[in-house]
């Protein structure tokens, strides 16, 4: 259990210097918070469907229904002290892969922890008080959730070439774990499995394989995959998201595109291998720079 700071009232003096009393100051601190619970609720609910296991996304799950709760109780509040209802927009917290959603998830909390704090001890408004200070209660108790998953995030197993040694993996957490471009996870003599994550508005970049099939098998996200027998006839256009599985045929020219607001995670499979052992592309930018430098490992496939 964690230690609360303490949220008494101030006293007499600094409720004279800083009050809130008028409802023109307290409706705004409200209409802050509303957007930071709106805000904030929306957020877990991207970040939790970008979780690698059901025990993280469960934690996130659970600190969006407590913004859902504190987003209604600010709302209720602000309606029954100004006589209308909150006017605002909610804005959405960008991130590209789910340890930066920690991260941000993280500070946001500690800001909207202070945020409230301050609220509370210049408040004199018994009603208002009680709403802030569980508000408040629930920032502290998130931003240390979101540190442990942090340190649990870290704590996993690292993402490289573990080929050509006999080697097994949970595929499913490993590609949503990865948060580079392209990672190569095992390279062996005949076969390469590649993990890739695509970043909201990117594709993997129009390719083919003139002597190869190749298989790829999406476990997060959503977008469009397109195939054609010529770059500029790409007359194969198809949906997919989770779970589905996306099958090449050599020679056949093929994009994916991300066309969610979170990273589409994805793993490949080649035979044979098309990158060199150990290949780490963090961004798309750093995969097109290697393959202009270097070319294609196996030219004619």
């Amino acid at each position: 259990m964690y230690n609360y700071p303490y949220y008494g009232y101030a006293n007499q003096n600094d409720m004279n210097r800083n009050s809130l009393e008028n409802h023109q100051q307290l409706g705004e601190v409200l209409l802050n918070g509303i957007k930071g619970k709106a805000s904030s609720a929306e957020f877990y609910s991207r970040l939790a469907n970008a979780a690698p296991n059901q025990m993280h996304q469960q934690d996130l799950l659970h600190m969006m229904k407590d913004e859902q709760r504190n987003w209604w109780q600010l709302t209720n509040l602000y309606t029954s002290l100004t006589g209308s209802q909150p006017y605002y927009q909610v804005e959405s917290i960008p991130f590209h892969s789910y340890r930066e959603g920690l991260q941000k998830g993280y500070e946001t909390e500690l800001a909207d922890y202070e945020l409230f704090r301050i609220g509370c001890l210049q408040t004199q408004n018994p009603q208002v008080y009680d709403v802030l200070v569980n508000a408040c209660k629930d920032e502290w108790e998130h931003a240390n959730r979101l540190s442990a998953l942090g340190a649990d995030e870290d704590d996993r197993v690292a993402l490289k070439d573990y080929g050509p040694s006999p080697y097994t993996v949970n595929i499913d957490e490993a590609t949503v774990q990865n948060d580079t471009f392209r990672t190569a996870l095992w390279t062996g003599e005949h076969l390469q499995v590649t993990l890739m994550s695509i970043n909201p508005g990117e594709d993997i970049g129009l390719e083919v394989h003139p002597k190869i099939d190749q298989f790829l098998r999406l476990e997060q996200g959503q977008g469009i995959v397109k195939m054609g027998n010529r770059q500029d006839n790409l007359t194969f256009q198809r949906e997919v998201k989770e779970d589905f599985a996306i099958m090449v045929p050599a020679g056949t020219w093929h994009n994916v595109i991300n066309t969610g607001d979170t990273a589409l995670k994805l793993y490949s499979i080649y035979a044979p291998p098309q990158h060199p052992r150990g290949t780490i592309h963090v961004t798309k930018a750093d995969a097109e720079a290697a393959e202009e430098k270097h070319g294609y490992m196996f030219q004619g496939y």
